[in-house]
């Protein structure tokens, strides 16, 4: 039995689709359809399942489709792109550093963006504790934030070059200064500001509208057609640079794009849900089980886990205090913290 069907788009781009990764990332489509029905279902109004999928066909009752249509498919589609950002960001990395344990929070980029939003709120907030200018700043503070970050790493490490160890190690350094930063700015500001940037930092969907829908899909979904058009590229990196320049591979072009392409999508997710962590070093390592460690198969499987695991995280923070809402990054850090020490451990014991 063939393992690969080839694709081909008109007469020179084509593509050998892996038979296993197709079925897998068709479960996980269904599954994420699940969830989303799931999703819009629960709530302090409850709506059965029929009656959801009735509403999301623009069907069904007139307060349910307000219901679901206003408030909870903004939040799960955010959660969605959120989650498929990040994991792809973090297969990315992985991909470019050769190291597992790579990831959006490991080199920065999330912190970059923490920086951000705590001076942004520090910097326009008045004497009576209120902004003098518009909230709907601040997702493009946090993106500026992410993005500067990566600059900085970028030129720190470079040396003839950037090399995957130099990217990592002044990745870490920056993100510890980082977070000293946030910190500090936390410390010596108001307490609502520290309560608000607390929010932020931990992660959290809730209050998402269609507008940030609308900035963050497009987005989204052209970063992840460039980045798969890129995977060949990262599977030949992987190989070493000796290889890949022997193939006739421009490493540190590719290399900028593909940090580039990472750095647009970490910075496009935290702007919108805050500091959601460790799905970046998650998914892609439960993707790379499911799939094997080709890049074509495992960004999609990698965002589609990601996704599942935002939403899931949101989910069950709605529901398990209600009335009280825990921020998603609270339960995806719960489940991270255990898995990044099995990774460790593996990782020496390998």
């Amino acid at each position: 039995m063939q393992k690969y069907t080839s694709f081909r788009i008109g007469r020179n781009l084509s593509f050998l689709i892996d038979k296993k990764a197709s079925f897998v990332v068709f479960i996980l489509l269904l599954i994420t359809v699940g969830v989303t029905i799931v999703s819009a279902s629960i709530g302090q109004l409850y709506i059965s399942p029929l009656e959801v999928v009735k509403a999301l066909a623009g069907a069904g009752n007139d307060m349910h489709q307000t219901v679901i249509h206003s408030f909870r498919l903004p939040r799960i589609l955010i959660a969605l792109l959120v989650g498929m950002s990040l994991a792809v960001a973090g297969g990315i990395l992985q991909g470019v550093i050769r190291n597992p344990l790579a990831s959006p929070d490991i080199i920065g980029l999330t912190g970059g963006a923490s920086v951000a939003v705590v001076g942004f709120l520090a910097i326009f907030s008045d004497d009576n504790n209120s902004l003098v200018v518009s909230i709907n700043w601040l997702p493009l503070s946090a993106f500026i934030g992410a993005s500067v970050t990566a600059i900085i790493v970028y030129i720190l490490a470079w040396k003839n070059g950037v090399s995957p160890i130099r990217l990592v190690l002044v990745g870490v350094g920056i993100s510890a200064l980082m977070q000293a930063g946030t910190t500090m700015m936390m410390i010596m500001g108001p307490i609502f500001q520290a309560s608000q940037a607390n929010i932020w930092i931990t992660g959290t969907v809730n209050g998402s509208k269609w507008a940030d829908v609308k900035i963050l899909f497009p987005l989204v979904i052209a970063l992840l057609f460039i980045v798969l058009v890129l995977a060949r590229n990262l599977n030949v990196q992987e190989l070493g640079e000796e290889i890949a320049v022997s193939v006739g591979s421009k490493i540190q072009a590719q290399r900028f794009m593909l940090i580039a392409a990472a750095t647009a999508l970490t910075g496009g997710a935290v702007a919108f849900a805050g500091g959601i962590g460790f799905v970046g070093l998650m998914a892609p390592h439960m993707a790379r089980r499911l799939v094997g460690s080709a890049f074509g198969a495992l960004l999609p499987t990698s965002a589609l886990i990601g996704a599942l695991l935002v939403m899931i995280a949101d989910l069950i923070g709605r529901i398990l205090f209600a009335p009280l809402e825990i921020p998603a990054g609270v339960f995806t850090a719960s489940i991270g913290a255990p898995y990044f020490i099995y990774l460790l451990y593996k990782t020496r014991h390998s």
